[in-house]
């Protein structure tokens, strides 16, 4: 093998710090082969390993990711103490490197995030004569940094000047030149004391903004062009005999002849954010200008229009820039070191990242010290995996931790990565053990973590390297998250966070090297049987689309994974100023299996209607991810996926999907976690769910389980029996309301309301057997939502007013009618109006649930019914009691009057009655049956029980408050009767005063009976030979009152009956006492 798969053999194990564990919480010092020194400080909580190879910040944070690690923050006092304790033992005074507890991870953000304003000059193609000219004096410069942004108009082929400046001795002192080549790039030169170096930095002629940076250093006379970051052009070999002459003139867009004069060769275009040096920038610094971030080092001169005086043609215009790190906080100034301590207190400062220093990394005591246990089992037993990997490697030891400063090439991780595949292959049937799982992990870590841009020059032949190294690399991480090793992670959850953590280092590395991945194609995929990769690239023009990428197909399910950003999102960063587009997504079928099952994922449960009880949260789906870049800059936007529900539903138990997303940010110590945050359900379909998400990430579907109480046979016989018994109910409430209207029921305050609330349980009724329909149409179905929810608020008020008037009947209340029918009304019907309407205008977009037409219950809305349904069941509850009470003590009285001797027996059952009538006549006007729907969570015997009480309400009320009340029975007698008396046609003859049984009973007026004199006898014709009737009109009463005398024989005697019929009108005519000696039961049902 060669000397760099040698080191990258050593890098590819895991590191072990210590050869035994120490038995104080001191440091240690570990000695290897390669003479290097580490020192490991461990606290009651925390192992610090301090990394005396100097490093950059980016490696050195990379190497400590590779480690199971991070950088030390030193933010708490034990970090700082485990620190000092290090530094004083190695003696070292250096800086060294300190992680940042402020920085957030760079991640994408939002277009509309990631724009500028800036003011920019306007060079019109229409006059040649437009430039500007900086105001201020320039001193002599040894070295200078020129950065500018330029729109070059794509209309314009010839020779332009950018800028140039001009000193009094010499004209062509520093200068920067474009011109367009055959293949439409434009090319660029500078000019240093007059010497015109070659065209080679380039462009695309785009149309596009472009940052430029231009630096030239006298001491070394090395100079070097920066495009958008890039250095695309560098050399040596200038005159450096002499600094750039001072007290020049700079002007943009126009190449000076003379001094400040005789302009030729004009651009034409835009131009802004022109800054100056007197210093020779690094490519950190031209990096951190491209992305718009605060440059700290002394500028000379610094975009300011009002330094700048310019000619009439030239305009300033407003443009829009992609600036990511304005609002990604990168800091030019540099990363946070720890210079020393002073009093007993840390002192940081800021280096520049470049810089190599030592740095700390801290991981969890019980990390460190289950590394050192599988270090030594390692040591002791090596794996069939290790021992194939060193035969592979010309039997040379791995040896354990003598490298720290990560992959440093291509070459490698490439050979790495490319001996680690030919091991798995062949180790197969064993398979891998825990201890080779985590070295694989800390490969695939490293490997990630290779600087882009040693590959900045890679040739045309490593291309192919580059792809068989991603190949290798996903070939590596699938055989880690297979199904085969789930158990396994179990082993070494205690050093790795999980699965994820693979996950994040293919987003690392695909996200890195995909310049280079698609410099020749548009089209690339990773096929492994756990893992599909696929990268896609295009350039953005107008009416651009992106395609969905799906996950494979497979035998058990026939709708497929697939993720997609809007063809309205792709439109967008075209119109934001974007050229290229490029797609990475991923798919993961094999992750599901790898989080522990036992281990519940902790989310609040999703509000149930009562019928499930909520058992956990499990991951449900594969694992789909979507990363956007733009023009090679990761960006954020919006995205659709449709996941497969992968769990096999349980007998009992149902899901409820929920779309979310892996937040690597939630929980950094852990990992990461799942968070919803800006993720919906767009439809839920049986076995697949699609989602939507505001951002770009790693996706899934979470199932929430719930024990369901209901099988899907029951649940349909529910349906059809709550459709059926709502038909039969609004029949028998329309039947109801005809009697009430038709039959001419006397009118009284209890009969109206009873009209009321048949009126408002009938409308009920009738939406909800119509809001299936309505569903299918968004707008129909929330107008069906609010109706249905104003007439059941209905319902329950006039149920309510049932329960205050029948209070009214047992307990004296001294409030005229009037007045009463006007609180009842505004109890009926202005009280629901007033419950909808303010929860309408509170929570409208959460009014609706997604999937029916009725209220959300997965938010508080819901309680908008719930609550006044609970509060009118209490009251109607004490209501009844109330009556009950009342009942019984009647009972009770009666029959001592009429049978004080009776047998007890008999007692009990008159008591037994008087509870059950009254509760049976007026459960159903009360809604007392509504108490059901409490319980229907505990047996599918209660929900049957609920639905033939409520959906049959209807019908209940018309058989007690129609077929069988006395009252609507009357009436009708009374218009048979009327009906009767027509039939006679002598009603001259007058009536005898004393009727005889042997002559008939006429009537002593001449007309029949009006309808507003009702009854008038018990029969209307001829009376029959054992009974007589007299019926005589009291002048003294109102004229609905009549007196009848009936005559009946008992036992040879005749006895006179007297019947009075009070007017409807006169319900109040009793008196101020109440009238307990009546049944409250039979008072309510007839006067």
């Amino acid at each position: 093998m060669t000397g760099a798969l040698h080191t990258g053999l050593i890098l590819f194990s895991f590191v072990v710090v210590c050869e035994s564990e120490p038995t104080h919480a001191g440091p240690d010092r570990v000695e290897n082969s390669h003479e290097q020194s580490r020192l490991v400080h461990l606290t009651s909580h925390w192992a610090f390993q301090l990394v005396n190879d100097s490093l950059a910040f980016s490696r050195a944070d990379s190497f400590c990711r590779g480690q199971f690690s991070s950088l030390a923050t030193l933010n708490q006092s034990e970090d700082r103490e485990g620190a000092t304790e290090l530094l004083r033992q190695t003696g070292i005074r250096s800086p060294i490197w300190v992680g940042n507890p402020r920085k957030a991870a760079s991640k994408p953000l939002a277009l509309s995030k990631q724009y500028l304003q800036f003011s920019a000059l306007n060079f019109p193609k229409e006059s040649r004569d437009g430039f500007a000219r900086v105001n201020m004096s320039f001193p002599a410069l040894s070295a200078v940094s020129v950065c500018v942004r330029v729109q070059w108009s794509p209309e314009w082929n010839e020779v332009s000047t950018i800028f140039s400046y001009a000193a009094p001795v010499f004209t062509n002192e520093f200068q920067l030149r474009g011109q367009v080549d055959m293949q439409g790039r434009i090319l660029l030169a500078i000019i240093i004391h007059g010497k015109h170096l070659p065209y080679k930095a380039s462009f695309p002629n785009d149309g596009a903004w472009h940052h430029i940076c231009v630096t030239w250093h006298r001491s070394s006379g090395r100079w070097a062009i920066y495009v958008d970051g890039d250095r695309k052009d560098m050399g040596s070999g200038t005159d450096t005999s002499r600094d750039i002459y001072g007290d020049g003139i700079l002007i943009l867009g126009q190449d000076q002849d003379s001094f400040g004069g005789n302009f030729t060769e004009p651009f034409f275009g835009n131009i802004t954010d022109l800054n100056v040096w007197n210093m020779s920038l690094e490519k950190s610094h031209v990096l951190s200008l491209n992305a718009c971030a605060p440059m700290t080092q002394e500028v000379l001169f610094s975009w300011n229009l009002d330094r700048l005086s310019r000619h009439p043609v030239v305009k300033e215009v407003q443009v829009l820039l992609f600036c990511p790190a304005a609002h990604q906080q990168m800091e030019l100034q540099g990363c946070r070191t720890l210079q020393g301590r002073s009093d007993q207190l840390p002192m940081f400062g800021l280096t520049d990242c470049s810089y190599p220093l030592p740095f700390i990394c801290r991981s969890s005591r019980e990390r460190y010290l289950k590394i050192k246990q599988m270090s030594d089992f390692q040591n002791s037993q090596p794996t069939a995996f290790m021992n194939h990997l060193m035969k592979l490697s010309n039997n040379t030891q791995v040896v354990l931790g003598q490298q720290s400063s990560g992959l440093s090439s291509l070459a490698q991780a490439s050979a790495l990565l490319d001996v680690s595949v030919q091991a798995l292959e062949d180790t197969q049937q064993e398979g891998l053990q825990p201890t080779d799982m985590v070295s694989l992990i800390q490969l695939l870590s490293l490997a990630a973590d290779v600087p882009t841009q040693l590959l900045a020059n890679a040739t045309h032949h490593s291309q192919d390297s580059i792809q068989e190294l991603s190949q290798h690399f996903i070939s590596v991480a699938d055989s880690i998250i297979s199904e085969d090793n789930s158990l396994k992670w179990k082993a070494i959850k205690e050093v790795v966070n999980g699965p994820m953590d693979v996950v994040k280092s293919i987003d690392r590395m695909v996200t890195n090297l995909s310049p280079h991945l698609m410099a020749e194609t548009g089209h690339l995929t990773i096929h492994s049987p756990n893992i599909k990769l696929e990268v896609q690239q295009q350039k953005l023009q107008e009416g651009s689309k992106g395609s969905s990428f799906c996950g494979p197909e497979t035998e058990k399910h026939n709708t497929l994974d697939c993720i997609s950003v809007p063809h309205q999102r792709i439109q967008d960063l075209h119109n934001n100023g974007f050229h290229k587009l490029t797609l990475i997504n991923t798919w993961y079928s094999s992750l599901r299996p790898l989080f522990n099952p036992e281990e519940n994922i902790t989310m609040v449960p999703t509000v149930t209607d009562g019928r499930q009880r909520y058992l956990g949260t499990v991951l449900g789906s594969s694992v789909i991810s979507t990363t956007v870049l733009g023009d090679d800059q990761l960006v954020s936007t919006a995205v659709r996926f449709q996941l497969q529900h992968r769990v096999q539903n349980p007998t009992g138990t149902v899901y409820d999907p929920v779309c979310a997303f892996w937040d690597f940010e939630l929980t950094p110590e852990a990992g990461g976690w799942w968070n919803t945050k800006g993720c919906e359900a767009v439809s839920k379909q049986y076995g697949y769910t699609e989602c939507y998400c505001n951002h770009t990430t790693n996706f899934a579907l979470l199932l929430q389980v719930y024990e369901a109480q209901r099988s899907p046979e029951n649940e349909k016989a529910l349906q059809v029996l709550t459709f059926i018994g709502c038909g039969v109910s609004l029949c028998g409430l329309l039947f109801t309301f005809i009697l009430f209207i038709a039959v001419g029921v006397p009118k009284s305050d209890r009969t109206t309301v009873h009209k009321n609330l048949i009126v408002a349980l009938g409308m009920a009724e009738l939406l909800l057997m119509c809001s299936d329909w309505a569903s299918a149409n968004e707008a129909a179905c929330f107008v069906v939502t609010a109706l249905l929810h104003l007439f059941f608020m209905a319902s329950f008020s006039w149920m309510l007013v049932e329960g205050l008037l029948l209070w009214s009947k047992v307990v004296s209340v001294n409030i005229s009618e009037d007045r009463r029918m006007k609180l009842y009304y505004m109890i009926g019907w202005g009280l629901p109006v007033l419950i909808v309407g303010v929860t309408l205008g509170v929570s409208v977009d959460e009014y609706k649930a997604d999937d029916h037409c009725w209220l959300n219950v997965k938010t508080y809305t819901i309680w908008a019914f719930v609550g006044p349904v609970i509060f009118v069941l209490a009251v109607n509850a004490v209501v009844l009691c109330r009556v009950v009470m009342v009942t019984v003590s009647s009972a009770r009285r009666r029959a001592k009057m009429l049978s004080p001797s009776s047998a007890s027996k008999m007692q009990t059952f008159d008591l037994t009655w008087a509870v059950t009538r009254p509760v049976l006549i007026l459960l159903p006007v009360l809604g007392l049956t509504w108490l059901c729907g409490l319980l229907v969570h505990l047996s599918v015997v209660v929900a049957y029980i609920f639905i033939a009480l409520n959906a049959f309400q209807g019908l209940y009320i018309f058989l007690v408050y129609a077929v069988y009340n006395s009252e609507v029975r009357n009436a009708i007698k009374r218009i048979k009767e009327k009906r009767k008396a027509l039939s006679f046609t002598n009603c001259s003859q007058p009536t005898s005063f004393l009727p005889s049984q042997r002559t008939p009973i006429t009537s002593w007026g001449c007309s029949p009976p009006t309808p507003s004199s009702p009854e008038t006898s018990e029969t209307s014709g001829p009376l029959s030979s054992t009974s007589t009737s007299l019926v005589i009109k009291n002048e003294s009463f109102r004229k609905e009152s009549f007196v009848s005398f009936s005559l009946k024989p008992a036992s040879g005697n005749q006895v006179v009956q007297l019947t009075g019929f009070k007017p409807s009108d006169c319900e109040n005519c009793r008196g101020s006492s109440p009238v307990t000696h009546l049944e409250a039961g039979q008072m309510y049902e007839s006067s």
